[in-house]
């Protein structure tokens, strides 16, 4: 790798985020104990990981969703070593998968002669992740006997971060949603992990090269639609809400997690905010960062 020009910030901060994916992406994948499916699509999956060397009685159960802007390359093994690293500290873990990305380009990116990934499927993905969330209940005590699923807390990196925060605020949801919950979920609270968290903001930075407008469809309503899956509007859900974002962060801009911050505190409600300094994008997930272990912590604090 060239060194990066040391007078050049935006050079050198895109060599950091290049080291710090490389070593995030570097661990090896660890098999589940188990996998279970929530619904008949290859991608319908949760794997399954058990607390290491102490019982899974009473153990709090973390559901993990993975990040990778909604685009299909990106699925749950990537995350696999963090699952283990959570069930290394005691949680058992629901590592979820679900539909990501579409067949072929959208329109405007064959006009361009675009080949990057399509972002998310409108609405399969938001299907998938409320449907695996109603089937946890069911799913995890035969993977995981014992699990104290009265301490469930639900975490996301990045876009992943995204669907934890829309996972935990279905009871808020549009009236005419048909992912709306009547009553709030049964979690101990979210912890969203550099989260795509305010999708209008996201689409003025070009967040992951567009990948909120994909995520939407080319032909999105994106008022109504937003209006259903962007955590910046879905406020306040009466959720115990903690967001860890790295400052050094050129992926998903700490500005986006602010401004989640800054709509959450106009709607009367506080969110919890650790902003991890000389940290980017991927250290949050990568298990031989300290940041990651300042997500245990974080994670701990709400499921015990």
């Amino acid at each position: 790798m060239p060194e990066a020009n040391a007078s050049d910030p935006s050079a050198a901060a895109a060599a950091r985020d290049a080291v710090e994916s490389a070593s995030a992406f570097a661990h090896p994948a660890v098999a589940p104990d188990a996998t279970a499916a929530y619904g008949e699509h290859p991608d319908q999956l949760v794997d399954f990981y058990a607390p290491r060397d102490v019982p899974t009685e009473g153990a709090p159960l973390v559901v993990l969703l993975h990040g990778g802007a909604w685009r299909t390359p990106y699925d749950r093994v990537h995350v696999s070593p963090f699952a283990d690293f959570l069930a290394r500290r005691g949680f058992a873990v629901a590592n979820v998968e679900y539909r990501r990305g579409r067949e072929g380009a959208l329109p405007q990116q064959r006009a361009a002669g675009q080949a990057a990934p399509v972002a998310g499927r409108w609405p399969e993905t938001f299907d998938d992740v409320a449907a695996a969330m109603d089937a946890l209940p069911r799913l995890a005590p035969p993977a995981l006997p014992g699990v104290d699923l009265r301490r469930t807390v639900v975490t996301g990196h990045s876009a992943g971060g995204q669907l934890a925060l829309w996972a935990a605020a279905r009871h808020v949801l549009p009236a005419d949603s048909p992912w709306r919950l009547a009553q709030p979920p049964v979690l101990r609270g979210v912890v969203a992990l550099a989260p795509i968290a305010d999708l209008a903001l996201s689409v003025e930075l070009d967040v992951c090269g567009g990948a909120v407008g994909q995520l939407m469809g080319d032909e999105a309503d994106f008022a109504q639609q937003s209006a259903a899956v962007d955590p910046a509007l879905l406020l306040p859900t009466g959720m115990a809400t903690t967001v860890v974002h790295g400052r050094d962060d050129i992926v998903v801009p700490v500005a986006v997690t602010e401004s989640f911050v800054t709509a959450a505190a106009k709607a009367g409600e506080t969110v919890g905010l650790t902003l991890l300094e000389d940290v980017g994008h991927f250290p949050l997930i990568d298990p031989a960062t300290d940041a990651c272990a300042v997500v245990v912590e974080e994670l701990a604090q709400l499921a015990w």
